[in-house]
């Protein structure tokens, strides 16, 4: 194989990447005018569907608009050695080797950013505002930007710059060192995410006490579960739509409820999300998707090893000196139909995941509350309620809504 082929290869994947995606896009949008199914004629009235419809066909097109501004873009850096052109400017400005890799990937991120904000902008300020979504201010979007662009610089700029030190030094074993390295720091913040990395885009303050704290404490008490770490994020500075998670372990472990969440759910059914979530930890849902992503991290660092000092990867992208930065991404396109089939396999144990905490909340707690919750979150958020069967099957982290019910109602 020549660097050529090779060239063409990865223009190859990216294209029937982005035509696999729309197909998929278009199945879905034939089906978003369908008449709704028995169980969830309850979710919307009439007025409100035809805003959902609206709201889907909106987004539909944006997407559209966006993917196809992504193509060319990508396209356009290789058939004209844009990644050669910003070697050749990392390189210019310094010849130490780790620095080369963090200026490359910092110019090609930091690009990519500004020519992307437009777009981010537009959905929050024109599409989310126009449906009543949006609560973002002018100046906690700029804000949110900076403070992204720091965390990449440090978080990101430690790590790359630890692999490429790790390369440089032990050579073809390096990815046994990387992948401890992202391992202790995968767990380090799925440990600590909610207390370090939340406030510094949201506030968290304790759930009062009173009924509510009452209601969560006692159920909790009936399944023998320790939740004392109870926090209120104040979701709705940014957006209207709800939300619940589960985070950390052992000591750590918290749920956060979104303010919106409180506001538009009754305290029964508030109870009945929280027991689906305590579901997940009960399951070990959690240290599965966690041991799964260090397992997969492991797979791919030690591919990579494989592939990385083939001089192929940085000559298919117009750069004659092997380069390890170059190498990760010509390796990162060559990945990412194996990273899709891995990504369907993470999807479906995650649907599979979902009945299971449904079915906890259904036995320790009732399955009503639940499912009149998922009707409103879906109604609160114009969710698609007649998704294309192979959208679900390759996008879908969670079984669609009417699947659930079903579930529940068994």
């Amino acid at each position: 194989m020549t660097a050529t082929t090779l060239f063409y290869i990865l223009i190859a994947i990216i294209t029937i990447s982005f035509i696999i995606d729309n197909i998929l896009d278009a199945l879905n949008a034939k089906h978003y005018n369908d008449a709704l199914p028995k169980d969830l004629q309850d979710v919307y009235d009439d007025a409100e569907y035809k805003k959902s419809q609206r709201y889907k066909a909106t987004n539909y097109k944006f997407g559209l608009l966006t993917s196809t501004f992504s193509l060319l873009l990508t396209l356009g850096f290789f058939f004209f050695d844009g990644f050669a052109y910003v070697d050749q400017i990392a390189r210019q400005l310094t010849e130490h080797s780790i620095l080369i890799t963090l200026i490359f990937f910092g110019i090609i991120m930091l690009g990519s950013d500004v020519l992307t904000t437009p777009f981010s902008y537009y959905k929050t300020f024109v599409i989310e505002e126009q449906f009543g979504f949006n609560k973002t201010t002018r100046k906690t979007f700029i804000l949110d930007k900076i403070k992204g662009w720091f965390m990449t610089i440090f978080i990101g700029g430690l790590i790359l710059g630890a692999l490429t030190w790790f390369y440089q030094t032990t050579g073809s074993t390096f990815w046994i060192y990387a992948w401890l390295l992202i391992t202790v720091f995968t767990v380090f913040v799925n440990l600590f995410y909610s207390r370090l990395i939340v406030p510094i885009f949201n506030k968290q303050s304790p759930l009062e006490a009173g009924s509510l704290r009452t209601a969560i404490s006692d159920y909790a008490n009936t399944v023998g579960f320790n939740l004392d770490k109870i926090y209120i994020i104040d979701g709705s500075k940014r957006s209207t739509k709800a939300n619940a998670y589960f985070s950390g372990f052992g000591n750590e472990k918290r749920v956060t409820l979104y303010d919106t969440l409180v506001n538009d759910l009754n305290e029964d059914e508030i109870v009945a999300v929280l027991a689906h979530e305590v579901g997940h930890y009960k399951k070990k849902h959690i240290i599965f998707n966690l041991a799964t992503s260090v397992i997969l991290t492991g797979f791919t660092l030690y591919i990579l090893s494989l592939l990385i000092e083939n001089p192929m990867l940085s000559e298919a992208l117009g750069v004659t000196t092997p380069s390890f930065h170059i190498g990760l991404i010509a390796f990162g396109i060559l990945y990412s139909p194996l990273s899709e089939i891995t990504g369907l396999l993470m999807n479906w144990f995650s649907r599979k995941f979902e009945y299971q905490a449904d079915n906890y909340a259904k036995t320790t707690f009732k399955s009503e509350p639940l499912i009149t919750s998922l009707k409103k979150l879906s109604k609160n958020s114009l969710s698609n309620l007649t998704p294309h069967p192979a959208y679900v099957f390759m996008h879908y982290s969670h079984p669609t809504l009417l699947e659930r019910i079903k579930n529940l109602r068994q």
